[in-house]
């Protein structure tokens, strides 16, 4: 097993997230809920590789918003949809995959 000299980690531990993260298709779509309130729904991300409820936080915390990780997706309240995909690509996603419905 080899050793990432600068994380101290596994080298198979740290390229299998940045992999997993490369080829997910992703997919950001609004929706209408209760009393017309617009949501943000992101899909597409729920992996082994990836802690999806850091991103979700994340995501709250920049659009300071409320939200949920239910049933696979990131669930955020109010219209970020085009703000969204700028911050999965920071976060190493890569920007052909992020589909904007």
């Amino acid at each position: 097993m080899d050793i990432d000299p600068l994380t101290g980690l596994p080298k198979d531990l740290g390229a299998f997230e940045e992999i997993s993260k490369e080829n997910k298709i992703i997919t950001i779509t609004t929706a209408k809920k209760k009393f017309g309130k617009k949501y943000t729904i992101i899909e597409g991300l729920e992996d082994k590789g990836i802690d999806v409820k850091e991103i979700a936080k994340k995501l709250k915390n920049k659009f300071a918003c409320g939200g949920t990780y239910k049933e696979g997706r990131i669930e955020l309240q109010g219209d970020y949809k085009n703000k969204v995909k700028p911050i999965l690509v920071e976060l190493g996603f890569n920007p052909e995959n992020i589909i904007i419905e």
